[in-house]
This record gives C-alpha cells, structure tokens and sequence, in this order.
C-alpha cells in the first residue's frame, strides 16, 4: 500500500472510487504526451514511490509535458531512489481528506474519523483540523467504511492513513495509503482520547486493538499548524540558520510537538518544520481563535519562519467560512503580505533580543555591533518596519 501504482490497482480490485488516469509506469516523455491525449488536461504526474508532496507535477497543457515529467521524475529519483511516475486526471479545487486508520494482526479495523488537510503549499499540508468542516455526517461514514475495507483487503495492521480527494459536491476518490503515522495525528488524538502511537506500539507487539468501532466518538475541534523555517515571501524556501530564542505558547487546549531550544541548528539537510502547534476547542470557531491567540504568542527568534503567514490564515474569512480546496493560498496572495505596521510580533521579537543582546556572542566579538543590526541580521525585522 505504501506504492502509490499498486495501491490504486488494489483499490480498484476492492470496487473503490479511484481517480481516472493511468495506472502503470510512464516509460518515457512520449508515453507521457500519448497518455496525456488519452486522459486530457489538466492532469498530475507523480511519483508512485513518493509522499509529502515530492515528484508531482500539475500539467495544464502538451507543451509543458517534457519538462514535468523529468522534473517529477529526476525529483522522485533524488528523493526515494525510485524514479516511476503515474499520471492520473487532476481534479479541480478538491479538498484533500484523510481517514485514520488502527489495526490489529488478528483481522480488527477500525477508523478514527477524517481530518481535513487542503491547506497546502508545493503538495504539502500546512493546517490540519478535525472534524473536517466540509464532510457531511454520511459521507464520513462512508469514507470511513471504505478505509476499514481497504485495509481488511491487504491484511494492514498497525497504524495508517487512507487518503482521499473530494470535490465541492463530496464526490470522492480514493488517492492513495500512508502506511505509517504521519505528522497530523494528533489532531484526531485531541477529538478521540485515544493516543495513536501507544495504540501502534502495543499492536506491533502482538496486542489486540484496545478499541472496537463503537467505542468511538468525537469531542470539539482541533486544529494543527506546522511552524516551519521558510520564507512565505519567496516561494516558501528553507531559512536555515540558528535558533537565538525560542518561547512557545501555552495554556489550556494548546499542545506544542517540538524539539526546538535555544542554540538549536536549522540545517538544509531535512524538512524545514520546527514544530506543530496544535489546539482543541469545543467547536471550530473556539479552536480558531485559541490557535489564533497560541500563533501570536510564539517566539523563534534566529530564522524566518511562517509564524506571521499562519496568524493571518487564522483570520482570513474565507477560511474562517471552510471555503477550502488545495489551491487555498495560491488563490490567497493576500496573505503572503507582510504588514508593515503594528507587527506586535516584531515588537516582542526585538525587545527580547534588545534585552539579551548585551551577553551574546556576537557583542563581545564586535562592541560596534549595534542591537538594530543584530536584530536585522538574526530575526529579520528592520529598523524602518519597527519605527
């Protein structure tokens, strides 16, 4: 389930919705143009071995085939060693929908519900929430059936993730299996009770699941924000660099899976998340405005990271209102604007350094090293944005 090609002609096998396309091995760039033709535009080249967004491609016409299908292929040989790409039809606006899954060696499947991840940027989730606010009580339950089916059909057991794209009428496709926990779990841990990874752990040593179907229930809304070392302003790139200061929010309701510190390292080498900021509230409005107030509250001090882009998707009324696809803040360029004035985050991030600028490193190294420049240099606010 973990191959991308064989787990659609598995679910194919088991009478699952499946995006059209093509489920084999695209040879080269003129099977790609003939399959092309055969599915039409706009389509999606992946990589059948990949996952967190690498080896895809979006193809809206032939002259950009050539390039997407040695891009796709070239990034999913560099990135899993293994460079097979699919095409299948690309579906508009979908919103991207996940079941989670437990299950035992002895034949007990269950499912925890769906979580929404359509906010994403390169193929790649930023917010998480649970319940999704865009899935009726009848189409969870049928999601959520065929989840338990899928993974009844390969004898899975352990922890996992079905994986579906809906459009706007909740007409849905299976997409493909995440065969291992992934990053957003513990947003269904905050609504369910139940601790996911325990619940794997005790499976992998020959336990029974400890939960049947009906033990099952929801609790309020929780929602997860990964903070990541990047630059919102550039395309998302990387900020590498060294952690000066770190605070992270807390409170009631608010859960940080970091392993973030002062003196920490960002480095090039993995993906840029630093941590996952996630809350609980009794209902979608509450978890917004409680992980609105977390996201204002946290400090990383040393590196540009994605800390204002994610306080202004909390407020953005379209969020707010769950109008929600994939392509949320691509079509969203407002939120990718820095504001230049009133930026209490800048004001904290500068009285903090300005306060503990006098025992740095750098001061002893260079007493003509102003804290204006120290603050420009490790933060990135400068002077003008905080006049």
């Amino acid at each position: 389930m973990g191959d991308k090609i064989q787990s659609k002609n598995l679910a194919m096998k088991a009478k699952v919705n499946t995006i059209p396309g093509f489920n084999d091995v695209i040879k080269d760039t003129n099977h790609a143009l003939k399959i092309a033709k055969d599915i039409g535009f706009p389509l999606m080249i992946k990589a059948s071995a990949g996952g967190g967004g690498k080896g895809m491609r979006i193809v809206k016409n032939t002259k950009d085939i050539k390039d997407a299908f040695q891009l796709a292929s070239s990034e999913a040989k560099s990135s899993f060693g293994d460079d097979r790409v699919f095409i299948e039809k690309y579906i508009e606006k979908p919103r991207h929908i996940e079941i989670q899954v437990l299950s035992d060696e002895f034949g007990n499947v269950i499912h925890l519900g769906e979580r929404e991840c359509s906010i994403q940027r390169r193929h790649q989730k930023v917010v998480e929430e649970a319940p999704s606010p865009g899935v009726s009580e009848s189409t969870r339950k049928k999601m959520g059936q065929i989840a338990v089916k899928l993974a009844k059909e390969v004898s899975y057991y352990g922890a996992g993730t079905v994986e579906f794209i809906m459009d706007q009428n909740e007409n849905f496709y299976f997409l493909e299996m995440n065969t291992r926990v992934q990053v957003e779990h513990p947003i269904t841990e905050m609504i369910t009770g139940i601790d996911i990874v325990k619940e794997m752990i005790s499976i992998s040593c020959g336990n029974k699941l400890s939960f049947k179907q009906e033990d099952i229930s929801r609790k309020g809304h929780a929602i997860e924000c990964r903070v990541c070392a990047e630059d919102p302003d550039n395309n998302f790139l990387p900020t590498p660099g060294v952690i000066n200061y770190t605070k992270s929010p807390q409170g009631p309701g608010v859960r940080d899976d970091s392993s973030l510190y002062n003196g920490y390292e960002v480095t090039t080498f993995y993906d840029p998340m630093l941590s996952k900021l996630i809350v609980w509230g009794k209902d979608r409005d509450d978890a917004i405005k409680r992980m609105s107030r977390a996201l204002s509250e946290y400090i990383v001090l040393g590196v540009r990271t994605n800390l204002g882009f994610l306080i202004r998707l909390m407020v953005n009324q379209d969020f707010i209102d769950a109008k929600l696809d994939t392509g949320f803040i691509e079509n969203h360029k407002q939120l990718l604007k820095v504001p230049t004035e009133n930026s209490n985050l800048a004001l904290v991030g500068s009285a903090i350094v300005l306060h503990t600028f006098n025992g740095t490193e750098v001061s002893k190294k260079d007493p003509k090293f102003t804290p204006w420049k120290y603050i420009a240099r490790r933060s990135g606010i400068s002077r003008n944005s905080l006049s």
